[in-house]
């Protein structure tokens, strides 16, 4: 990595659009018009703008220029595809469509408005965002970190390797088989794979197989970790015998928007 190029993450927005915005004009990231002032740097989103926040497509808007800003500039800005961009892209093709299930009555519409989905949002969706969103991958590397929205090994069920994993579900998201959809937002939606005992041990297979010497996933909101109000987050949690980094500070319930500077190192 270059003396004069910083990479930072970001996890879950869930539609507070203003308050990224604050948070990467805190950093030097953006500037007061929102417009990228990172020069050289490299940003990366790890899902879950909409949903649950007053300004969704706001988020996806802002990101969109700031990806093309950053090219422009010489840095880069990445995104990864959360669970609630499948459910927000998932709502947006099938609607009410009934998914098969031996489960009860499921579809994307009654997903999207229990998981805190907007009208307001849908509404806006344009065929640009639904393009953009689509080719977003599910897996990065950065900085020598493996990069992941949710806290899962479900991701494997895609391939061994993350240009296999990102390839097939690539490839499931611009088709029109529901039941492959469906099972995209299922498997995302899973959680907590590197707590507990056996944690670091999980942890290290999976960068074992995909690369990185420390996983950052968002998803999992870092006070449920650990069992406090999320005001009282100051910054991202590092667990799993420091081969994991959760990076969700819990916006969306008060907690803060946590822009992370890679590699991360608590304060002693």
């Amino acid at each position: 990595m270059s003396e004069d190029r910083s990479t930072y993450v970001v996890g879950d927005v869930h539609g507070h659009r203003d308050e990224l915005a604050e948070a990467l004009r805190a950093v030097g990231l953006v500037d007061d018009k929102d417009d990228w002032s990172g020069a050289h740097d490299h940003l990366w989103f790890l899902g879950d703008f909409t949903d649950r926040g007053p300004d969704g497509v706001g988020v996806i808007d802002l990101v969109m220029k700031l990806d093309s800003q950053a090219a422009e500039a010489g840095g880069e800005c990445n995104t990864l595809l959360g669970n609630h961009e499948i459910l927000l892209l998932g709502m947006f093709h099938f609607g009410d469509t009934a998914v098969p299930s031996d489960f009860g009555p499921r579809s994307f519409a009654r997903s999207w408005e229990i998981n805190g989905g907007l009208l307001s949002d849908q509404d806006r969706l344009t065929p640009e965002h639904i393009a953009w969103l689509t080719a977003r991958p599910l897996l990065g590397l950065a900085a020598d970190h493996l990069l992941m929205h949710s806290d899962t090994l479900e991701y494997l069920d895609w391939g061994d390797g993350i240009e296999e994993i990102n390839g097939n579900v690539k490839e499931i998201l611009e088709g029109s088989d529901i039941t492959e959809w469906w099972d995209v937002w299922r498997r995302m939606t899973t959680r907590y794979a590197f707590r507990g005992p056996d944690g670091p041990e999980v942890a290290q297979r999976l960068l074992d197989q995909l690369g990185g010497e420390r996983i950052v996933h968002g998803h999992s909101v870092i006070a449920d970790q650990l069992g406090i109000h999320p005001a009282q987050i100051d910054g991202p949690y590092l667990y799993a015998g420091g081969k994991a980094l959760g990076i969700d500070g819990g916006l969306f319930v008060g907690g803060p928007c946590l822009v992370t500077e890679l590699p991360y190192e608590p304060e002693s």
